[in-house]
Order: structure tokens, then sequence, then C-alpha cells
């Protein structure tokens, strides 16, 4: 980078095996020389949704991770935890990792998927919460869409899984598929909310669904690939009983953004936290 010319940042995106495809964000490595400006500087300087920084082992047999997105930072990044865990697996090989963020401490698995590495991250204790009516109401009509839009299946709730997304399922995938909201309007309720982005989806199937992400209080429009609203989207569905204990979903993200990727999400019945899996490939 230009501003931190001592600095080696790293382009990985996740949760596609194409670089053209899934969610960008910058890895450092070794971030241990650098101040929180510098690394918010960094991040605002690639303008991916989020960047990962890890400083030196913790000296438990893992790293600690911070992740900035261009405006802030962040407790928890699912799509920059997969970016970092795999860009190490390229430089130590595979195998598993401990990661301590300001969320929690979040264990990854590195795998060998045919050609391609897969990264699996288990959540912190997720959980989820209700929204209040009025909140709900601020929120579509930041969105412009009709409460008739939503689907009844699946109600509105606030997720966990490391941060706070607001769950809101459409009813179509047309009406998924048409977002043009009110950036600021969006952004203020969030920062009152204290959420991280709105899950959007719409239901393929019982296992299959299609997300997007606006980010307004990160600085972007909308994130492409979500591994942390994921994460909590998993909780959301096990909470509400759409689907069984042991379940594997399949999110399809950033197709409306010309980036497709895919993450899986795994429930198991012996385990209230979420696991996220996902490719991931360097940029460049």
């Amino acid at each position: 980078m230009s501003r931190l010319p001592s600095t080696e940042v790293l382009r990985y995106t996740a949760f596609s095996a194409d670089p053209d495809g899934g969610n960008p964000a910058g890895v450092v490595l070794d971030a241990s020389g650098l101040d929180d400006a510098e690394m918010l500087a960094v991040a605002a300087e690639l303008g991916y949704s989020e960047s990962a920084f890890l400083t030196a082992p913790d000296g438990r047999g893992g790293y600690t991770i911070r992740y900035f997105s261009p405006k802030a930072e962040v407790p928890f990044c699912g799509h920059a935890t997969v970016a970092t865990a795999i860009a190490l697996a390229e430089r130590d090989g595979p195998g598993d990792l401990t990661f301590v963020a300001p969320a929690g401490t979040v264990p990854v698995t590195v795998t060998r998927d045919g050609d391609a590495l897969r990264a699996t991250l288990t959540s912190v204790e997720p959980h989820v919460s209700d929204i209040g009516a009025d909140d709900l109401a601020e929120a579509l009509a930041a969105l412009d869409w009709p409460a008739t839009d939503l689907d009844p299946a699946l109600p509105p709730r606030i997720a966990y899984a490391g941060n706070r997304h607001l769950v809101l399922a459409a009813s179509t995938r047309e009406r998924l598929a048409d977002l043009d909201y009110d950036f600021a309007r969006l952004e203020a309720l969030m920062h009152r909310l204290d959420l991280t982005t709105l899950q959007l989806v719409s239901r393929e199937s019982s296992t299959v669904f299609h997300v997007r992400d606006p980010f307004p209080v990160g600085g972007v429009v909308e994130d492409p690939a979500t591994g942390a609203a994921a994460a909590a989207f998993g909780a959301y569905a096990r909470e509400l009983g759409l689907v069984p204990d042991d379940a594997v979903l399949t999110l399809h993200q950033g197709a409306d953004m010309g980036r497709p990727g895919t993450l899986t999400v795994e429930l198991r019945p012996d385990d209230t936290r979420i696991r996220v899996s996902g490719t991931g490939t360097r940029i460049g």
C-alpha cells in the first residue's frame, strides 16, 4: 500500500474459487506494527467491505484477529476470516486454526476441496431476538418494501453469531433482486439498533436460500458474501424450527452484484454454534 509501504496487504476472495466471485477481503498476516488508525487506513484504501489483521500468535496456539470496514472496526467478519484462514493455509498448509476475535474465539479448519481450499469456521454462541414493530416499519420504509412483500413463514428477527443482523425474508426472488434502498435512512436505523447488516433472504427450498446484505454502516452499499450473517441465519432458522437440528443449508449470494458465491451453513444437534464454510482464492 502506498500509505504503508512496509505492510504486505494480500487480497483474497471468500466463498468462491473464482477471483471474480465471492467477497473480496484484504488480509494482513502480520499487523503487529500497525495501530488502529493505520489498520483503518488500509481498509479504507482497499475499499472492500472488510479487511482482516493478524497480530502475533496469542501463545495458546491461535492468532488474534481484528476486522475493519472502510468506516470502522467490526467485532467479527466471516468472509475475512475465511480469506485469512486460506491465506495461512497456502503459506503453512491446511489444518486447524484458532482466531481470537473481538467477538470471541473462532475455530477454523482448512481442508483441500479438489483444486481449491475450503475453510470452515465455527461461530461464537448465537442467539435470536425480536424486533419492535416501529423499528421493523422503519427498516421496511428505508428499503421501500411493503410489508405484504415479506414471507410470513419467515418472520423478522435480529440474529447474532458474532454481530447483529436483521433477518427479513422476501416472498419472492424478484422482490429480493429489486434492491434500491435509502442509504442514509437505513444506516441511521442500523446504528441505533447496533446492526452490522440486514440479512435479506428468499427461500428456494427447505435448505436453499438466496441472500443479500446491505451494509451502509460499513461504508458500502452491499456485501457480496457475508459469513457472519450466514451464521446468524443458521441460528435464526434453528430457533424458529424452520430446519432440523442437523441441517445443512446452502446460501447463494452475490449474483445480483455480478460476484456469485456460495456459503454452506451447518447445524449440529450436539452444538448450538453454527458452522459456515466456503472456498476462497487469492486475487491477483
